[in-house]
């Protein structure tokens, strides 16, 4: 196989460390213990944004700002500015022609007088008449003049953005070129429609007109695109205007569109964009309450970002089924809040791409699900938060990588850790404390004559030891509703996981079995706990959880047994000959009887039951003093938050005991 080298030039860094999505897939793990599945654990993350990073903004943080300019743009102005502005440039024609007549005795004065009175009272209908009426005043002559042109410019820049500025000056050849341009535009599409048209003539044509396109769209799609959320924006307007209005303004346009002799070209390019785009909001209504008016266009630009800001809202709350980041138009966010939204975006869509491609989440049948990778990292964090919770001064740290904590020396050692017990290796240590040039001289007052070696704490080594015994570990955990209810559940998961991952980390060769109990009980797989959910069901069948853990503890005979329970309630419920659970409440004495006799025969396996009770409940407490009596076990009533605590602290005394 041959292999050719070259330099680098653009891309990812193929030697950069991988993205560290460590304490994502923390915070995910804090709302998946709660009870959050993975999707909805991920989904939460991604609203609140990146761990530590203060500098990016999450979901929400996009979201309350779309909602800011949205209520921005609402109060803006109101859509009503051009029509307004036609009325009153009409009404000033008017008043300067009758200023002209009114010293004018003749007939054909009263008769002009005649004329102007009967116009009609719409504005499109009144203009449409004085099309054709002969001035007398150069200066309503002007005035109706610059009334025609800023209806030029409005309804093509309402279509067009950016033609109002290139339609300033009226220029014959300016609207003979506005004509072509369509015309073009019209026959390009047809050609597509065909499957006819290429990059080439889409190229040749915005070498000819690209100064009429300030978006500078880079293929046809994308100017079809801006085209089209114009055309729908203008259509949104005309809804969102009175019965009347909407009849003016339509006058206006389609009698400017006839004397510009764009009706045709129009309607065709309205169809067409319609075609194509049918998925956007044509018809539906907007609501602008500020009180500056608008002009059409900057009314229609108005509705064309609402729209945008609309969907952009619906996309960032990814509160739908199947949402990803990848619905997230990018270009949508540019134009809404700016490149930096963009890079903030690529953020967390690279928070999600790379817990799946370094191993911690699965998609599977559309499913979004952890895989164990993540469930041995939530492990490892949730055992790390027991250990930060212990007492500064409590022994027994075990946050260690030797081979064992008691037994025969091994003849190697390893730095000394806060809480070691293992003995100090003196030669190790005085070695390191020379290397890290600890030696005072001879004759200096620290070292009084004498040659001293000054030991800091990072020279100290400790004797590795190999382990004597290895454990038979059952952890028996209520997975009842009333788990759920007073709020212990993710309490109760978390230890678990902390405890199956000390087991593996620091005790490998120690056998540990997680087993749920609530009508029945089953053994809980390592991969499962992390997503497992409560039972809503009745019963807590304690019975049955020692059934199962008698059999692990016989299949290791000569392994130390270690039971540990964590329950928030009395047994409920038994196991019958016929393999169905019995509920009862008060429990029966049947079930007690039952539940009992699998504690004895755990006494005569030589297993230490130690029960952590979450509840005060005088039933529960009488069961389980009853239950130290026979086993010699003990009783912990922790708190929810100090469990986890609980549970690896004993663990880790009874195995330091053996």
């Amino acid at each position: 196989m041959a292999f050719r080298y070259g330099e680098y030039h653009d891309g990812p860094d193929p030697l950069a460390p991988p993205y560290d999505v460590r304490a994502a897939l923390d915070e995910m793990g804090d709302a998946i213990l709660s009870g959050s599945t993975p999707v909805h654990a991920l989904r939460d993350l991604l609203k609140r944004g990146l761990p530590g990073a203060q500098d990016r903004r999450g979901l929400d943080d996009m979201l309350r700002e779309v909602r800011r300019r949205r209520r921005d743009l609402r109060e803006r102005g109101r859509l009503d500015g051009t029509l307004e502005k036609a009325r009153a440039l009409l009404d000033k024609a008017i008043g300067q022609e009758r200023a002209e007549l009114f010293p004018d005795p003749s007939d054909d004065a009263r008769l002009r007088e005649a004329e102007l009175d009967a116009l009609p009272e719409d504005t499109a209908g009144a203009i449409q008449e004085l099309s054709t009426y002969e001035w007398r005043s150069s200066a309503a002559r002007q005035t109706f003049e610059e009334l025609r042109d800023l209806l030029r410019r409005e309804v093509l820049d309402s279509q067009f953005r950016g033609l109002r500025d290139a339609l300033a000056n009226p220029d014959p050849e300016a609207m003979e070129r506005v004509r072509q341009m369509m015309a073009e535009l019209n026959d390009m599409l047809d050609k597509d429609s065909r499957g006819q048209h290429t990059q080439a003539d889409f190229d040749a044509f915005m070498g000819k007109y690209g100064d009429l396109f300030p978006e500078k769209p880079r293929n046809l799609e994308e100017l079809v695109d801006i085209l089209a959320r114009r055309a729908a924006a203008t259509q949104r307007m005309l809804a969102s205007m009175t019965p009347r209005q909407r009849e003016e303004l339509a006058g206006l346009i389609n009698q400017t569109l006839d004397q510009a002799g764009l009706s045709d070209e129009m309607r065709r390019l309205g169809e067409a964009l319609y075609a194509r785009r049918p998925d956007l909001a044509w018809n539906a209504p907007e609501r602008l309450t500020g009180e500056e008016p608008l002009g059409m266009g900057d009314a229609v630009t108005a509705l064309e970002e609402l729209a945008d800001l609309t969907q952009l809202e619906t996309a960032l709350r990814q509160d739908y089924p199947g949402a990803r980041l990848d619905d997230i138009d990018e270009s949508a966010v540019r134009r809404a809040l700016g490149r930096s939204a963009v890079d903030d975006l690529e953020a967390l869509k690279r928070i999600e791409r790379e817990l799946e491609e370094q191993g911690y989440l699965l998609r599977r049948r559309g499913k979004l699900e952890l895989t164990p990778k993540a469930v041995r990292r939530l492990g490892e964090t949730a055992l790390r938060r027991v250990f930060s919770s212990l007492d500064a001064g409590r022994r027994g740290d075990h946050d260690q990588h030797d081979a064992g904590s008691a037994g025969e020396l091994t003849g190697s050692s390893r730095p000394w850790r806060f809480g070691d017990e293992q003995p100090i290796d003196v030669v190790r240590t005085l070695v390191n404390g020379v290397r890290s040039g600890g030696i005072a001289a001879p004759g200096t007052a620290r070292s009084g004559g004498r040659v001293a070696v000054r030991l800091s704490v990072d020279d100290f080594e400790v004797a590795e030891t190999e382990r004597r015994t290895a454990a038979a570990v059952c952890l028996l955990v209520d997975l009842s509703y009333s788990m759920a209810l007073r709020g212990t559940w993710a309490a109760a998961k978390q230890t678990a996981l902390a405890l199956q991952a000390l087991v593996a980390s620091k005790f490998p060769q120690d056998a540990v079995q997680i087993i749920g109990f609530s009508n029945y009980a089953r053994v809980l797989q390592p991969d499962e706990l992390a997503g497992l959910d409560w039972d809503m069901v009745q019963g807590t069948n304690l019975h049955h959880a020692l059934l199962i853990a008698g059999r692990h503890l016989d299949r290791h005979p000569d392994f130390e047994p270690v039971v540990l329970v964590v329950t928030d309630g009395e047994p409920t419920a038994h196991l019958m000959r016929n393999g169905r659970s019995a509920f009862e409440w008060p429990p029966s004495h049947e079930t007690l009887e039952l539940t009992l006799a699998e504690v004895d025969k755990m006494t005569r396996r030589r297993a230490t039951i130690n029960v952590f009770m979450l509840a005060a409940d005088d039933r529960l407490k009488e069961f389980v003093d009853e239950v130290a009596r026979r086993n010699g076990g003990r009783v912990f009533s922790p708190s929810a938050e100090r469990l986890g605590e609980y549970v690896v602290s004993d663990f880790l005394r009874l195995r330091r005991a053996r």
